[in-house]
């Protein structure tokens, strides 16, 4: 039995701490509100690592359409393609909304009919050779001509509907590795795929196969009137 005098001193510190005897409601990734989410681009510093602002506020669009029509299984993870900046500098950003982590910041290439240096122009065609803008869920990995690759489904009407037909995959290369970079100044090319190095190929992969959503953002005038996910 606690005495009165205790009881007085117990709620003294209640109220001197702020404690409550509450318990805090579990925040779960589709409760989450859109400040959260954008807040995930400060709190990883993503501006310093070269991931533009306008980048990562269309994936975040595009993302919780996807997410609010049922079309993502692994709705916490976000792959983000930087392709503003050159192949040379990392610019694959797969993000974790749930617990705010940065997953993996690589190199990544592009088309070698987009550009050199910088990947400028984009496809939808078969045998372009360029790489596809716009939003993608991922889908099944399979052992292709390029080892384990990832299917990508372009989920944009004459923007990147066609990267299945067009065999649009995520597959390690050697010329995506940051020592043809750093040797060439410029990352070698694919034909429309974003290869990524093969050191990170297979754990890149298996963390965001089966249903996520992967985003390739370049600046183009174009791009946001022609989509509907942003």
């Amino acid at each position: 039995m606690i005495s009165k005098k205790s009881q007085l001193v117990l709620l003294c510190l209640v109220i001197a701490t702020g404690f409550s005897f509450k318990e805090k409601p579990v925040m779960h990734i589709g409760t989450a509100p859109s400040n959260t989410l954008t807040a995930v681009y400060e709190n990883l510093d993503l501006a310093a690592l070269g991931l533009s602002k306008k980048a990562y506020e269309f994936a975040l669009s595009g993302y919780e359409s996807l997410k609010s029509s049922g079309q993502l299984i692994q709705d916490h993870i976000l792959s983000v393609v930087d392709f503003s900046l050159p192949s040379n500098q990392k610019r694959l950003f797969v993000i974790d909304l749930l617990k705010g982590e940065l997953l993996f910041h690589t190199f990544v290439s592009h088309g070698k009919n987009s550009g050199k240096l910088i990947a400028k122009k984009f496809s939808n065609k078969a045998s372009s050779f360029q790489s596809s803008i716009g939003f993608y869920t991922t889908g099944e990995p399979y052992q292709g001509k390029h080892g384990l690759s990832l299917r990508l489904i372009g989920k944009e009407k004459g923007i990147n509907d066609k990267a299945l037909q067009r065999g649009i995959v995520i597959h390690g290369a050697d010329y995506a590795e940051e020592v043809v970079a750093s040797r060439q100044g410029y990352l070698g090319r694919s034909l429309g795929c974003p290869a990524v190095p093969q050191s990170v190929h297979r754990e890149l992969i298996s963390t965001i196969q089966n249903g996520s959503c992967f985003f390739i953002y370049a600046p183009s005038s174009g791009y946001p009137k022609q989509s509907k996910l942003i």
